[in-house]
């Protein structure tokens, strides 16, 4: 607030105020006191005397703002951002402090209105009064605020900071001391759970912060973002994450204990690789419990393609046309056992292909259709090769 405010003011009026001081004071203490009980246990506390002072310190320093406008203010500005300091400290909202300097000042009016009574001022000099009290009260306001919300963004970064090294901790790769991650987990106060649900997100990660529950935890600035969920996916969560994900692509690892939740994060990055590769339907929240087979199969490529390579041997030499029908054949014989009528619906073709094309598998390959692991290893092969 510009100091000029309370120009109107003659600095003779401080002299008028000045004795009516220690009153003041002392009727504010009781009545703020009366108004907010959650101050009298910091006035009888440790902290009651710098309190009590820094209440003489605002009120005395408006009354030398009077007398003189261009006074220092350093010490009050201090003093208030103090209390602001002190509230964020206690852990309660601007409220009451805020609650607290209106009745002081409507105190100080009523007492102000007396002394102009007693000594004949104008009615203008007192609307002046008023207006320049309030607009002081504003001025403490804001300088309180101030030091509430300094000590909040702190306060808030490093809770994140230990939430984020909590996170760290419970995915890192090696065994890790349950002491360490109880410990840690009570200094950034977030209860332990028994179970979490990882969820990978696409990088850059687009999310809504402010929608999801207090006890999550989140990396969104790592090259891989992701997030832990304390417990299940319970529809609720779920709720939570559409809301927050707002259409981003995302995957859900499945529910595991704490101490494995590395693992429920390597099968959401998995399962949102496998989206991205068009081997999983996409969809903007894709969950890797409903994908376990693929997952599996996809889990080692390059093993997978050794697989696929032995097992599909005997018609690697075929020209590309033939093989497609041959393998899409052995595929659906694999699938369903069915009879030639049965597959020909399946394939779109008369049961005699069918027919032909099945005496060609079983010269092709011999007693490997009748042994049940190698059956099995080429189903395997295959459900893989046709999701891909």
């Amino acid at each position: 607030m510009p100091k000029d405010t309370l120009g109107p003011l003659p600095p003779e009026f401080a002299a008028l105020i000045r004795p009516e001081l220690p009153g003041l004071i002392k009727e504010i203490g009781i009545e703020v006191v009366h108004a907010y009980p959650e101050y009298a246990r910091l006035l009888d506390g440790p902290y009651g005397h710098g309190i009590r002072v820094g209440v003489e310190q605002s009120i005395s320093a408006f009354v030398d703002r009077v007398a003189e406008p261009s006074a220092p203010s350093a010490l009050r500005d201090e003093m208030c951002r103090r209390f602001g300091r002190f509230e964020a400290y206690e852990g309660r909202s601007m409220e009451s402090l805020q609650g607290a300097y209106r009745l002081g000042a409507r105190i100080a009016l009523r007492r102000a209105k007396k002394v102009g009574r007693s000594h004949h001022l104008s009615p203008t000099m007192m609307l002046s009064f008023a207006d320049a009290l309030f607009a002081y009260v504003e001025e403490l306001e804001a300088l309180s605020r101030e030091g509430y919300l300094e000590v909040r963004a702190r306060s808030g970064e490093q809770s994140e900071v230990l939430r984020r090294r909590l996170l760290h901790l419970l995915l890192a790769g090696r065994p890790t001391p349950g002491t360490a991650v109880a410990e840690l987990a009570e200094q950034a106060a977030w209860p332990l759970p028994v179970q979490v649900t990882l969820v990978a997100l696409r990088a850059p990660a687009e999310l809504e912060r402010s929608e999801l529950d207090n006890d999550v935890l989140t990396d969104l600035g790592d090259p891989r973002p992701h997030l832990l969920i304390p417990g299940p996916l319970a529809p609720g969560r779920r709720r939570m994450l559409d809301t927050a994900l707002f259409g981003a692509r995302a995957a859900v690892g499945l529910t595991v204990a704490t101490a494995e939740a590395r693992h429920s994060l390597r099968w959401a990055r998995r399962t949102l690789e496998l989206v991205d590769a068009g081997v999983i339907e996409a969809g903007p929240l894709a969950q890797a419990a409903d994908h376990l087979v693929p997952l599996w199969l996809h889990s080692d490529p390059a093993l997978l393609d050794r697989l696929t390579e032995r097992e599909l041997a005997p018609i690697a030499g075929l020209t590309p046309a033939r093989r497609g029908r041959l393998v899409e054949t052995l595929r659906v014989w694999l699938d369903t056992r069915g009879t030639a009528v049965r597959m020909g619906e399946l394939l779109a073709v008369h049961p005699q292909t069918v027919r032909y094309r099945m005496r060609s598998l079983e010269s092709l390959f011999g007693d490997q259709l009748a042994d049940p692991e190698r059956r099995f290893a080429m189903e395997a092969a295959l459900r893989a090769t046709h999701r891909r």
